[in-house]
């Protein structure tokens, strides 16, 4: 059951007196006995897996204050708003439940800028939630408008570097891919750290410099602190860096390195099952999928699943997580999250229905024509379609910036058949 969380039993009592059954409204009234009438989203019981941690102790008593200033002090306040905002966006990121905190997250995020503008508009707490915002909008996909809020970010303060990575991000994703270079290359100036060398690696990989990717992510990785999620999820891309482009074994010994320093970190088991898979070790790969998704639901480790029961003639299983995984991408398209490439990935690769995955990714395609993500997807779908032509058109366009994505070799090889 999902349950407001408490650190002390005075809050426990407070919150179980006064939370539950509330208005949708925040109109900030206050009660008889003084407690202000606010709708803050509920902060999620985590997994019992990813309890044991002080990261999770901080959380739920960064939650709980930031609760108690809107509901007992001020509440039109927007500091704790935006607080509690990257609260929910940290714990999408560790937990999952992307469907209740990124929504979670925007609200808070909207409340805070309309008190702002509202008020004498400090730009300092404006700057703070629109670089959050844009976090959000990049998480579920809406990069468009993503590009546009940082870039009010970045007009208010020209030199936070961590608002420039959402920049960086947004042109990527819309294939603006000199403008994420000159965003990357403020970023680094402004600030070194793991989150500006993460977005050199991954320009360095899209233009075809694997070595240099690999390099700038041990960057990243040596610039954070061991067991932080960010320094994890670092090490992460490391990984999935040297098995992308043969290096399986140096692959395993990143995903190891993180287990040690953040046990139960799913996103790492998962990774290795996906090892255990091109290794054709069936068994193993099932038994790391089911750990990973008994901690956190990530649709990807039930896909996994799907391909692994289909590989194995285990129908019936295949039927029944095909189904979870619909529920779970509706739940997600539901809470705002574009989930159009997913949808196509599924079509293409599980079901064989090229005829669907092309009409996911044509959706895509017109939002972002110049991803070559976008284009090399469309490119892998045209040739199931048997439509060369169009497959060499797109293949063109996902070859722009001289990636060595294995994947571009395939399409090239089926293409001189």
């Amino acid at each position: 059951m999902r349950t407001i969380l408490s650190t002390s039993l005075f809050l426990a009592l407070f919150f179980f007196m006064f939370s539950c059954g509330e208005s949708e409204a925040t109109s900030g009234a206050a009660s008889e006995s003084g407690v202000h009438e606010v709708d803050i989203p509920e902060l999620l019981k985590r997994p019992e897996a990813l309890q044991n941690t002080a990261e999770w102790d901080n959380t739920q008593s960064g939650y709980m204050q930031m609760s108690s200033a809107l509901r007992l002090e001020d509440p039109k306040a927007i500091e704790p708003r935006i607080t509690l905002a990257k609260i929910f966006i940290n714990e999408a990121r560790v937990t999952g439940e992307h469907g209740h905190y990124y929504p979670a997250a925007l609200k808070m995020l909207n409340e805070a800028l309309e008190l702002n503008h509202a008020g004498a508009r400090n730009p300092n707490l404006e700057f703070d939630a629109l670089a959050a915002k844009a976090g959000v909008e990049l998480s579920q996909h809406d990069f468009q408008d993503a590009l546009a809020t940082a870039k009010s970010a970045v007009s208010i303060n020209p030199y936070n570097a961590q608002v420039y990575g959402a920049v960086v991000d947004a042109n990527v994703e819309l294939g603006n891919y000199q403008e994420a270079i000159a965003a990357a290359d403020k970023m680094n100036e402004i600030r070194p750290d793991l989150r500006s060398y993460s977005r050199v690696s991954y320009l360095r990989e899209i233009h075809g410099d694997v070595d240099g990717a690999i390099e700038a992510m041990k960057r990243a990785v040596n610039a954070g602190a061991p067991g932080y999620e960010s320094t994890a999820w670092a090490r992460l891309t490391l990984g999935e860096l040297y098995r992308r482009y043969g290096q399986p074994e140096q692959a395993a010994a990143q995903y190891e390195t993180i287990l040690q320093e953040r046990p139960n970190y799913p996103f790492a088991i998962a990774a290795q099952a996906e090892l255990a898979m091109d290794r054709k070790d069936y068994d193993e790969a099932e038994r790391l999928l089911n750990e990973a998704k008994a901690i956190i639901p990530e649709v990807g480790y039930y896909v996994d699943l799907a391909e692994l029961y289909t590989l194995q003639g285990r129908d019936e299983e295949a039927t029944a997580i095909e189904k979870e995984i619909m529920v779970m991408l509706q739940d997600d398209v539901d809470s705002g999250h574009n989930m159009d490439m997913e949808y196509a990935t599924l079509y293409r690769d599980q079901y064989a229905d090229y005829d669907k995955a092309l009409e996911y990714m044509l959706k895509e395609y017109r939002v972002r024509p110049d991803n070559i993500d976008v284009n090399r997807m469309l490119a892998s779908i045209y040739v199931k379609r048997g439509n060369m032509d169009k497959a060499k058109e797109h293949l063109e366009k996902a070859k722009a910036t001289e990636s060595k994505h294995p994947e571009l070799e395939e399409l090239e090889a089926a293409l001189a058949k």
